[in-house]
């Protein structure tokens, strides 16, 4: 395909090299300070995201919607309704066209594969907003919170504590990428894939009792124990997950300063307890909002080429 250009894409957190996305986070930082003091920004003037959304989305939808329009572009917004990828037109055509008209396309959707087709046919950066197996956005967005707490999270101890999901696999790729170490507890049976712990078995241990995982550790992060597309099996789930909840009495046995992390929308009283998101803690707001901050240097550096 003689249009074709080799464009970036960002996928899984693999997609950029461990510089690359600690110069991203600082970037982000500093959008997220510059933003605060009222300032505005036209690095993507004229340019357009297309925002194509086969599952639904609040944070993802409003932070890179926002984002685009602080940067001084435009996002198109298309619903499942407006596009059914590979329904009725191969992914490879729907991705040709889309990518001849905007400058970047984000896709929240089901099946990883999907995004993988629709970025080996376009002709212009494709990020992952989350898939079945991974959500690199929101690890961004984590990471940066904790540079803006902590500093740099190298060698440090971070604690999954629930499912084996899209956001369990993120963290595995982060462990990698930003040199922490990675205890996951979940129930037996509900796992990451046994290929992505095994492949960064250096950093990552599956630990069944979720308070032996969480002794000593710096940051406590969880998720809904049924993601999207499982509320069937939510009366298994909460039998399963029960012993798996964040709350005060599961920090106590972590580090004095340990942060706690959800990539919402949190179920009190389920994986966190009623008061958890409140706790002191606790940092999900700033993490939430970091997700508007994360994308923007994101989106710059995939559309610009540029780092800062």
């Amino acid at each position: 395909m003689a249009h074709k250009m080799a464009a970036r894409h960002f996928l899984t957190l693999n997609d950029l090299s461990g510089d690359e996305l600690e110069h991203l986070l600082d970037h982000a930082s500093g959008l997220r300070q510059s933003w605060q003091r009222g300032e505005t920004r036209d690095t993507l003037k004229n340019r357009v995201l297309a925002m194509i959304f086969e599952k639904s989305s609040t944070r993802t939808r409003v932070s890179f919607e926002a984002g685009m329009a602080q940067l001084g572009g435009s996002a198109l917004f298309l619903s499942s309704r407006d596009t059914q990828l590979g329904r009725g037109e191969p992914i490879e055509d729907s991705a040709i066209v889309i990518s001849s008209m905007v400058d970047a396309v984000m896709i929240r959707t089901f099946a990883h594969k999907t995004v993988e087709t629709f970025a080996a046919a376009s002709s212009k950066p494709v990020i992952n907003a989350l898939t079945d197996d991974f959500h690199p956005c929101q690890l961004l967005a984590d990471m940066q919170t904790w540079r803006e707490h902590r500093g740099s999270i190298r060698g440090a101890t971070v604690t999954w504590i629930g499912d084996g999901n899209n956001m369990c696999n993120s963290y595995i790729n982060a462990a990698s990428q930003f040199g922490f170490n990675l205890r996951i507890a979940c129930p037996e049976g509900y796992e990451p894939p046994s290929e992505l712990t095994e492949r960064h078995k250096t950093l990552v241990e599956i630990v069944r009792d979720p308070v032996e995982a969480a002794k000593g550790a710096n940051l406590l992060v969880t998720d809904v124990w049924a993601s999207m597309g499982q509320e069937d099996e939510q009366n298994a789930r909460i039998k399963a997950f029960r012993n798996y909840q964040i709350n005060p009495s599961l920090m106590q046995v972590a580090d004095r300063d340990a942060l706690f992390m959800h990539c919402l929308p949190a179920h009190r009283g389920e994986e966190v307890s009623e008061d958890m998101l409140e706790h002191p803690a606790s940092v999900v707001w700033q993490e939430a909002e970091n997700r508007l901050h994360a994308q923007k240097a994101l989106l710059e550096f995939l559309i610009t080429g540029q780092l800062d």
